[in-house]
């Protein structure tokens, strides 16, 4: 039996037949006439040049003909118009005539072609969908309307899938009075990938075929290879995912699927590595005997160690372009590791992880200020940049909101404050970022620590801060000066009216002795004087009374 014909083509409507040239013999004015008369109409620029002598070979006017002579044209166009009316409106057209065109039909033909293209692609005496040797009718619908029938091969069938090898068994071969079978499969969800899948039992080599293919498609034939028990589709679909490189789109459509298929014995383990991180029995093993709570050098398989090695590979990286970035590759993975919360490499960098690295930090700069200070200069480098590290760990610790221990633990280096004179500006000046870190995060509300902590943090380090903001204006790159002048500004009027009097006086003397080089925070200078001297007047508002009445139901 012949495959289904092609559905038939929309019908064609001939258009009316366009006027002759002869019916435009009709005398023109002059080709400057003409010009004279669009220029007067406003029609053409007066710089431009004439036009060109109409060319009376032409079957039709052109647009400027019709505008120049506008009169003349007005009534072959109502004629052409009432023409044209007598004319019978093709069916599409018509309000009550069915669609010719159908949707469903123009799918059913988009269909027939893109299987006419795969039957095309197979190689020379290539069986499939061969009416003359086949003995099996197989017909696919979609659950949207759409079908298909192929010529195949039960042998074929029987000899690659064990579905088919059940309902086309012998006993039923026997039973059918004629050839060829008639097999009907309803409700496919896609039909295209059920006949891409069929080919594959007819090619010898599954997994060149596969390459030509994209990874959305491979897995559409890998779901219908598991649902017909296609063993062979199905192993060249996961040797094809195990080795093909993917988008990270896949990712999740690559897991879902083979989490939801079952497919453990087939392999699907080897592809599933490549997306999900499982703990070695060791792991496992040192995991039960410590329990849950461990420490994150000893959860080797967890995502916790990777997240603490690339923080600390980092903090030691020598070359300051490579290091600044990796720090936004590495904030950028952490921030959506911390809102994913345990995500495909499981678990988030704890507060004690990081506080563990701040630390580090904060040993190494304390040897290297002594070093410094009394006069050795070989590693002076250092104190700049793990300064810096400073300020990015606070950075990531103030976007987590857990600040609040780093800044009572920088508010009592009083030993480092001391000695940070005896440090040359030049490589001081780094230090100070971190304090105005601080002031940023205290202004903003960002951290929120006791009055006893934001007073000492200003009495341990605001002379070290203002000593450097000259050279921290003027060597930072991207410094945005009034963001620190207004945390700081915001800082000392979160502290009693006597201590902010006590700072903004003394930050007013040496304003007028430094001018740039001192931080401009006139802002709360004024709202401090407004605060202490500026008398209320106006009577404060009562707070309404609260009226509350109780209501008795007689019974």
């Amino acid at each position: 039996m012949e495959p289904p014909s092609q559905p038939p083509a929309a019908a064609s409507y001939a258009s009316p037949n366009p006027p002759s040239s002869s019916s435009y013999t009709q005398s023109y004015p002059s080709s400057y006439t003409k010009f004279n008369t669009a220029l007067n109409a406003g029609l053409l620029n007066p710089m431009s040049p004439p036009p060109l002598p109409l060319d009376k070979t032409r079957s039709s006017p052109t647009l400027f003909d019709m505008m120049a002579n506008e009169q003349d044209y007005q009534p072959r166009a109502a004629a052409a118009a009432a023409a044209h009316s007598a004319v019978p409106a093709p069916p599409h057209q018509h309000p009550h005539h069915p669609l010719a065109p159908a949707r469903s039909v123009d799918r059913q033909a988009m269909l027939q072609d893109r299987v006419a293209e795969l039957i095309g692609s197979c190689s020379p005496g290539n069986q499939f969908n061969d009416a003359a040797s086949s003995d099996v009718r197989l017909t696919l619908s979609s659950r949207d309307g759409l079908s298909l029938t192929l010529c195949v091969h039960r042998h074929i069938l029987v000899a690659h899938s064990r579905f088919f090898a059940a309902k086309l068994s012998d006993r039923w071969s026997k039973q059918q009075r004629s050839l060829p079978h008639i097999v009907e499969i309803s409700d496919c969800d896609d039909v295209e990938v059920y006949v891409e899948t069929l080919r594959l039992m007819y090619c010898k080599d599954l997994r060149r075929r596969l390459m030509r293919e994209d990874v959305s498609k491979v897995l559409g034939i890998l779901k219908v290879s598991a649902a017909i028990v296609f063993d062979a589709g199905v192993l060249s679909c996961l040797e094809y995912l195990e080795a093909a490189p993917w988008a990270e789109d896949d990712d999740e459509k690559v897991a879902a699927l083979l989490t939801q298929l079952h497919l453990e014995n087939s392999g699907a383990g080897e592809v599933l590595k490549r997306v999900s991180l499982e703990l070695t029995p060791a792991v496992v093993t040192e995991e039960v005997e410590m329990g849950p709570n461990c420490n994150a050098t000893s959860n080797v398989g967890g995502g916790e160690e990777v997240l603490v090695r690339l923080l600390q590979v980092v903090l030691e990286g020598k070359d300051e372009k490579a290091r600044r970035e990796m720090k936004a590759l590495v904030s950028k993975m952490l921030r959506e590791n911390s809102a994913s919360r345990g995500g495909a490499i499981g678990g988030d960098l704890r507060k004690e992880s990081l506080y563990s690295a701040c630390n580090g930090c904060l040993s190494l700069l304390h040897e290297q200020f002594v070093r410094a200070a009394g006069g050795d200069q070989s590693e002076v480098a250092q104190i700049a940049r793990q300064a810096d590290n400073l300020h990015w760990m606070l950075d990531i610790l103030v976007e987590r909101q857990i600040a609040e221990d780093f800044l009572r633990t920088w508010a009592m280096q009083s030993d480092l404050a001391e000695i940070h004179g005896k440090v040359p500006a030049i490589h001081r000046y780094e230090v100070s970022r971190v304090t105005a870190r601080l002031f940023v995060g205290v202004g903003k509300g960002q951290i929120l620590v006791s009055k006893e902590a934001r007073s000492q943090l200003l009495s341990t380090w605001l002379e070290p801060f203002y000593e450097d903001f000259g050279w921290m204006r003027r060597a930072c790159k991207g410094l945005d000066r009034h963001l620190i002048e207004d945390g700081l500004s915001n800082t000392i009027l979160t502290l009693p009216l006597a201590t902010q009097q006590e700072i903004l006086l003394a930050w007013f003397n040496r304003f007028l002795n430094s001018g740039e080089d001192c931080p401009n925070i006139q802002r709360g200078f004024e709202v401090w004087w407004r605060r202490a001297f500026w008398k209320r007047t106006a009577e404060p508002e009562q707070p309404p009374r609260l009226r509350i009445t109780a209501i008795c139901e007689n019974s």
